[in-house]
């Protein structure tokens, strides 16, 4: 059994043949799938992909990429939302500072964003999905002066140092398709030689699609099962082993999939 924490799975990219590809990621071993929200605009879309996929579980939250066109009042939507919807997380929530040229309004806007929906988490005792691209140091930051209940730092390529500083906050590391391309080395390296506690699995499918698909292929959750070889593969560990640790670890991360 797998738990792919991280699956844009309301995208456009699966209007044709969302309900297939769930499918198709049960049976190759997805018990769940967490789907994140990215703003107020598809928050709806997040909840009718989780309403008819009892596979599928919510997490809402404002990208840092969509808060340049946030209103004051999403804030408002989010905390409505989390009161009437099941959600395991706030997110996907965070700093991205990749995105050039960024000026000094944009990160603080970030920044700010960031802070309230941590706030939120702290409210409502929701864990947290992190957007962390370019933005590890600023993000840890961030969490040491709003502790939340820990969460999982998504698509996670900082250093071991930084690694640690997530692990000792209580958070959890995702791994996914870029950990499957040999010159991704310090990727690699990182999901070697981590505990194994600390790792989740994820395919952020559309996007981030693994080694074995050609360039621009879409990417979706089934294709966590073969994620999750290759990390065995880099552990020099057993498949079932690799499946129970992560398994285990997104259900302490994310304690509402016990529910």
């Amino acid at each position: 059994m797998l738990i792919d924490t991280h699956c844009h799975l309301d995208a456009v990219e699966f209007d044709d043949d969302r309900d297939e590809r769930v499918a198709a990621a049960q049976r190759a071993g997805v018990a769940h799938i967490i789907v994140p929200a990215v703003e107020r605009a598809n928050f709806a879309a997040v909840t009718s992909v989780c309403r008819s996929a009892p596979a599928c579980r919510a997490a809402y939250g404002i990208h840092p990429l969509y808060v340049a066109r946030a209103q004051p009042d999403d804030l408002e939507v989010l905390r409505a939302t989390l009161q009437r919807e099941p959600a395991v997380a706030i997110g996907e929530i965070g700093l991205d500072f990749f995105v050039t040229p960024l000026s000094s309004e944009d990160k603080a806007r970030q920044e700010h964003w960031f802070i309230e929906q941590l706030k939120l988490a702290r409210e409502f005792d929701l864990p947290v999905l992190l957007h962390v691209r370019r933005a590890v140091d600023a993000v840890l930051q961030q969490l040491r002066r709003y502790p939340v209940r820990g969460g999982i730092a998504h698509a996670f390529n900082g250093s071991r140092q930084q690694a640690d500083e997530f692990i000792k906050l209580g958070f959890k590391l995702g791994f996914g398709g870029a950990m499957t391309f040999p010159r991704a080395q310090r990727i690699r390296a990182l999901a070697s030689q981590l505990p194994l506690s600390a790792i989740v699995l994820e395919t952020d499918a559309p996007d981030m699609a693994p080694a074995w698909l050609a360039s621009g292929q879409r990417n979706t959750p089934q294709e966590l099962a073969r994620i999750a070889e290759v990390l065995a593969e880099l552990r020099g560990a057993r498949m079932k082993e690799v499946a129970q640790a992560t398994t285990e670890n997104a259900r302490n991360a994310l304690p509402a999939l016990l529910a």
